[in-house]
């Protein structure tokens, strides 16, 4: 297959369109990666079904033949901040809402639908979103769907046969681990779909992602709490997570993991692993308190409410005052334990001269604040 800078120099449009049309799922991935993307997969319709009608890919576009699931890596120092208890910036700004969820991965992800579309075929570029989220509303077109459809974004990475969902919930690949980001186009080119993964190729089950989850969102395998899908003649399972928890860890709701919250609300006696909230209610329990404001004080010179969470979230979540999403507990269990296990065991591709990531005695914070004196 010829460069594709070449083509765009050197021959007519019409010229490329007519080569174009030949594409299959090589000339796809070969195109996705050259344009910067880290992996690429292709699966066909079929392998979404039985998926709810609110997730599924047909739903978004009924004419659907093949769903390509492309990521980029997260970078092992975007986290060494966190990890050090000493810089979070860098995880939210360059590895998560700033620029790897919002940039990095869709200006080649659109560029590669560009790349379809010259081709005769329509593209559907997909942005991932939170099915747990979608409203309870009623579908516009009478026996049609009703709007806010997702996909389930892993699963299609797994149907897609670039890695698997690990125990943790995290998505995981053979080359980085838990350590990426997907997004995805939907398309009417048929394409050859890539093999599945078999079961647990890449996630062992050693439950460190259960011992380093600070709320204990994760359980233990020998607790019974099993999510289970299958795929073609493959069965895939991963721990039903308690999202409730996660989010309160992950966004700003548990004082164990967040300086900050130390630093801005004295007399915080709220322990994230004893809240039962849902997901959502964690969500708005987190959002409320990360990016609301109040009077400006000696408690909160800034007036945020807790005023590290806020300008985390509008200065390097990218957000502004819409305050895109942020990352506090930056993924202690289920990405920092697992891909440091991975690394040391050789499980994975990526591995780093400098051993393992986790170097030093692994810092937690008591749940309860210190009140000001007066």
């Amino acid at each position: 297959m010829e460069n594709w800078g070449e083509w765009k120099d050197n021959r007519s449009r019409a010229e490329r369109t007519d080569k174009m049309k030949k594409l299959n799922s090589k000339d796809i991935k070969e195109f996705a990666l050259a344009q910067g993307l880290d992996f690429c997969g292709i699966a066909n319709i079929e392998r979404f079904e039985g998926a709810p009608p609110r997730m599924h890919p047909a739903s978004i576009f009924p004419e659907a033949r093949s769903v390509i699931v492309v990521g980029k890596r997260i970078i092992r120092g975007g986290w060494r901040g966190i990890e050090e208890g000493t810089y979070w910036p860098a995880y939210t700004y360059f590895d998560y809402h700033g620029l790897l969820n919002s940039f990095f991965i869709h200006l080649p992800l659109y560029e590669t639908a560009c790349f379809i579309e010259d081709s005769g075929y329509e593209a559907v570029p997909y942005y991932p979103g939170v099915p747990e989220g979608q409203p309870p509303i009623s579908p516009l077109r009478k026996s049609g769907v009703a709007p806010g459809v997702h996909l389930a974004i892993r699963i299609a990475g797994v149907a897609a046969g670039v890695g698997e969902i690990s125990w943790s919930k995290v998505f995981m690949t053979k080359k980085f681990g838990p350590r990426v980001r997907l997004a995805a186009i939907i398309t009417d080119l048929p394409l050859e779909p890539d093999p599945l993964l078999e079961p647990n190729s890449i996630c062992t089950k050693c439950m460190l992602c259960t011992k380093g989850c600070p709320s204990g969102a994760i359980p233990h395998i020998k607790e019974g709490k099993v999510v289970e899908i299958k795929i073609e003649d493959n069965t895939y399972q991963w721990g039903d997570v308690d999202m409730g928890k996660c989010t309160l860890s992950y966004h700003g709701g548990d004082s164990t993991v967040s300086p900050f919250i130390h630093k801005s609300f004295p007399g915080w006696n709220i322990d994230a692993s004893k809240q039962n909230f849902t997901e959502r209610g964690a969500y708005r329990f987190c959002w409320t308190l990360s990016t609301g404001k109040w009077a400006k004080e000696e408690e909160s010179p800034s007036g945020y409410v807790i005023e590290g969470h806020g300008i985390i979230a509008e200065k390097w979540g990218m957000g502004g005052e819409e305050r895109s999403s942020y990352g506090i507990g930056g993924s202690r269990g289920c990405m920092r334990s697992c891909f440091n296990y991975l690394e040391k065991r050789g499980l994975i591709e990526q591995t780093f001269e400098n051993g393992e990531f986790i170097k030093r005695p692994r810092w937690l914070l008591p749940v309860e604040t210190k009140k000001l004196e007066t």
